[in-house]
Parts: structure tokens; C-alpha cells; sequence
């Protein structure tokens, strides 16, 4: 069955390409993702792992290529057609990107606020539930300079999590934290996967965090511009090209 008869396709990306100005950053670059897994895409620096996740959800425009959810092509929807496959996905940023002036239930909240009919006191009880779910309900009052890396990572988990999306895209969420904060992150996603159903891609070139989390992965190649392999990590590992194998060891890899 080809992958696109395939129902159980949550994500298309079919030869997308992306360009900053005259300089390529991806070529014809190609991969699914089933419904409920935790996809990651990895490579070493600058082989354009951010700029794809940016392209798959609407904030860069690629010069070819199309990128699919479930039956839909976002990449040629127009903007009412955008905006409703939009609420279908959330999206951690690498930073958080929380609201600094807003208290954790007041970030989580301005989603449901914007976007549903809900009553000021549904909408308290949904975000305290998101919290809850992120293990920070006991931190709703604070803000987010009163919290850890780890903790703001989490609340902008669950801000993202506020509309329940179908899918979650995560842009290296293990960045800047330390190794148990990052460990402690992992096994959140793992949990959310098991209990919501969600599919997950997730950017991140933490060696922990790919063997802890990935169902499937594709590994960008910077020379080439597009994906180099596919698989399982510890397959990649196993049986993976030379280069993949050493991004995957560290084998003289300068990772920051």
C-alpha cells in the first residue's frame, strides 16, 4: 500500500524543498508519520531540523513541495482552510515562548479564551487540568521568571496542550536542561502518548532523548539537504550508513 492510501498517515511531507533567500536549506525532503507515534527528526547542526518543523506548521513557506494532514495539504490551503488544520496541532517552542506577564493559568487559558465559547470558569478548570496533567497545577499563580527551565518547558507543554490537539511538534525541548529535568521531560512525553493518543514529532539532536522517545526517525543529512535514512534509532545504530552511525555514537560529532 503506498503511503498515500494509507489511513493510518497522520503527516505527509512530500518533496518539500525550503530556502532562506537564494540559499537552500532543504531539497526534496520526504516522510510520513503514523497516527500515535512519536517521530523524531535529528541531525547535526545547521542540516535544517527547525526549519523543517517551521515549514510542516505554517511559519515558513517552502519554494516546493507539499506537507499533509490526515487527507488535507496544508501547504496549498487557503487561510480559513489553514487556521482550522492549525487548531488541530499544538507546538512546543524551543524557549517556551509563555507569556512573561501572565501567570501559568493565564498562558494555558488565552487558547481557550480565543478560540472556544467556554465559560470564565470552564476555561480555569480546563487550564488547571492541562497544568495538572504537566505536573505544575500547584504552580498556577506563578509566573514564568519564578519557575526552572524544566518547568517552563512543561507549562509550554501545557499550553500547547489547551485545544487537545491530534499532534504535537516539539522544537528540541531537551534544550537547556539539565540531564534529570531532560529525563523528566521524556518520560512525560511517553505518558502523554499512552494516555492521550497524540502523534508526536519531535526536533532534537540529545542522543537520551532519541533512544527514550522515538517510535521512527529521519536523520537530515546537511550535505545533501534531505533525509539521509530512516528507521528505528537503535536500527539507524545497527545498520545505519556510516554517518548516521557516528551522529549517533558521537563519534566525532561537536554537538553543542
Amino acid at each position: 500500500m503506498k503511503d498515500d492510501e494509507d489511513t493510518s498517515l497522520k503527516i505527509r511531507v512530500e518533496n518539500l524543498s525550503v530556502s532562506y533567500a537564494d540559499f537552500e536549506v532543504l531539497r526534496e525532503v520526504n516522510f510520513s508519520v503514523r497516527a500515535g507515534e512519536v517521530m523524531v527528526v535529528m541531525g547535526g547542526s545547521g542540516c535544517g531540523k527547525s526549519t523543517l518543523m517551521k515549514a510542516m506548521i505554517g511559519l515558513l513557506e517552502p519554494v516546493s513541495g507539499s506537507v499533509w494532514f490526515g487527507k488535507d495539504n496544508f501547504t496549498e490551503a487557503d487561510l480559513a482552510e489553514r487556521e482550522a488544520i492549525m487548531r488541530r496541532f499544538g507546538v512546543l517552542y524551543q524557549g517556551g515562548a509563555l507569556w512573561t506577564s501572565m501567570t501559568l493559568r493565564e498562558n494555558v487559558s488565552l487558547p481557550l479564551e480565543t478560540f472556544t465559547d467556554l465559560k470564565t470558569r470552564e476555561v480555569r478548570d480546563l487550564a488547571d487540568f492541562k497544568l495538572s496533567l504537566v505536573g505544575l497545577k500547584d504552580f498556577a499563580e506563578f509566573l514564568p521568571s519564578e519557575l526552572s527551565g524544566g518547568m517552563r518547558k512543561r507549562a509550554g507543554l501545557a499550553r500547547a496542550m489547551a485545544l487537545d490537539p491530534e499532534i504535537l511538534f516539539f522544537d528540541e525541548p531537551s534544550a537547556g536542561l539539565d540531564p534529570l529535568s531532560s529525563r523528566r521531560l521524556d518520560d512525560l512525553i511517553l505518558e502523554l502518548k499512552e494516555s492521550l493518543g497524540a502523534t508526536f514529532v519531535v526536533v532534537t539532536h540529545e542522543l537520551p532523548s532519541i533512544f527514550a522517545i522515538a517510535d521512527d526517525s529521519v536523520f537530515l543529512d546537511v550535505d545533501t539537504r534531505g533525509v539521509a535514512a530512516r528507521g528505528t534509532p537503535q536500527f539507524l545504530l545497527d545498520q545505519g550508513e556510516d554517518k548516521v552511525r557516528r551522529f549517533l555514537s558521537r563519534e566525532g560529532e561537536s554537538e553543542p
